[in-house]
């Protein structure tokens, strides 16, 4: 993690303390549920809980140190734990493994990241929503290959992104309820020394969900799919976040991120405005998806579990939740503040001559009765002569002008060809279909 892309909430996910008090609770819960069985006595819950409600501090430095000796985490949270509760502490853990802790407290940080990255996906898409219902009318060019196709609006790119992250919010409200699932089933899943009973009740009370079977490992299946939610989430970032950086190019300045006032562009160039906020989050967007292929490998654990998974999700847990997190707020940042300019969007559509129009002619020929084959070739040489004279020459004149497209279409078919508005007469219907209004 590093903290110039950490927001607070999410990195306190990840801290020390706050997976040493979930342990606890794993711990604690689990232990009243045994008391209840009888299988130890009801006060050792007791006890455990009567020392929670004093508000310990957690001393990481201790339980580390107990570690150094141990070689074992779980151990030393368990040692330290019982130095401060006194002897029914002894009864903690009873049946259990160590992964059935730290499996499960990976599924409830894994969700409470989930929860944040799902508000964070809500936050842009109200952006999102805002900016499109703001310029559903706006003119723009669209390209295909980089190059002018034909026209569209700027509310409606808007409006594409605004779906593609509806979408990404489905599969992150998937995969939250895919990894959130509690593990309590002993050394290698069979329950022979801890009552399922046990399982459900900590699931219950860390609002999880009980995993149908496990080895002494939740299936990795589950996490796989998480992170590659994550790296599919990142993916869509970046996808944006490129469009926006090919707007803000010098050539094009249809719309740019914000430039504060102070704010500097270049140590040696005065006169510069980078796009430097969705540069920066194609590269997050980068390492988010790097955490997908060691998730993915770590789904093949030898027999009933090995640790070739632990230090991997060490790494990717905290960096993808915490990068993400921190990348969809600078999105919506982006996005909120982004500068727009439709006049510019204008002149480049009108830059090269009207080409952009050269299917609505090629169709309106072959309405008139001209082939298709035909059509396309008497559009195409005069389209020809506009792009080599660099949208110097303008094709409604060309085409006015060609006697074999004359002969079927009148200049006022021609110039009803070349209208803007005949592109946008379904913008309201796709809105209704994005936004359901």
């Amino acid at each position: 993690m590093v903290p110039r892309y950490a927001r607070p909430a999410m990195t306190a996910i990840w801290e020390p303390e706050a997976r040493y008090r979930i342990w606890f609770e794993i711990e604690a819960h689990a232990t009243d549920k045994m008391g209840e069985l009888g299988v130890v006595p009801a006060s050792a819950g007791k006890a455990l809980w009567d020392w929670w409600a004093t508000n310990p501090a957690i001393d990481v430095a201790a339980i580390d140190a107990i570690e150094a000796v141990t070689k074992h985490d779980v151990i030393a949270f368990l040692t330290w734990v019982a130095k401060q509760v006194g002897d029914e502490a002894r009864f903690m853990h009873q049946g259990m493994t160590s992964s059935d802790v730290l499996d499960t407290t990976l599924a409830v940080q894994l969700a409470r990241a989930a929860d944040l990255l799902i508000a964070d996906i809500d936050a842009l898409l109200a952006a999102l929503k805002k900016r499109a219902l703001e310029h559903r009318h706006t003119p723009t060019i669209g390209r295909s290959h980089g190059i002018h196709a034909e026209p569209t609006t700027f509310g409606k790119k808007l409006a594409e992104a605004y779906a593609e992250f509806s979408r990404n919010r489905a599969r992150l409200v998937a995969a939250r309820a895919e990894i959130a699932t509690c593990a309590i089933s002993g050394a290698v899943g069979t329950f022979a020394n801890i009552d399922p009973a046990v399982e459900e009740y900590v699931a219950e009370k860390l609002g999880l969900a009980v995993e149908p079977v496990s080895t002494q490992v939740i299936p990795r299946d589950r996490h796989a799919m998480f992170f590659a939610t994550l790296a599919v989430i990142a993916s869509s970032i970046e996808r944006l976040a490129t469009e926006i950086r090919h707007l803000q190019r010098t050539e094009v300045l249809e719309a740019e991120e914000y430039f504060s006032p102070g704010q500097k562009g270049s140590s040696a160039m005065p006169h510069k405005r980078n796009p430097v906020l969705t540069e920066n989050l194609t590269g997050l967007a980068r390492m988010v998806r790097s955490a997908a292929v060691p998730a993915l490998e770590n789904v093949a654990l030898w027999h009933e579990r090995d640790i070739s998974h632990s230090s991997v999700e060490r790494f990717i847990g905290p960096d993808a939740t915490i990068t993400l997190d921190f990348a969809l707020a600078r999105l919506t940042g982006v996005i909120d503040k982004l500068l727009i300019y439709p006049e510019r969007m204008q002149k480049n559509l009108d830059r090269m001559g009207g080409l952009v129009h050269s299917q609505r002619v090629l169709l309106a020929l072959t309405q008139a009765g001209v082939s298709r084959e035909d059509a396309y070739r008497l559009v195409q040489r005069n389209a020809m002569k506009v792009w080599e004279s660099d949208g110097r020459l303008s094709l409604l004149e060309l085409l006015k002008a060609d006697s074999e497209v004359a002969a079927k279409l009148s200049p006022g078919q021609l110039e009803e060809s070349f209208g803007l508005d005949y592109h946008f007469a379904e913008v309201d219907r796709i809105f209704a279909r994005v936004f359901g209004e």
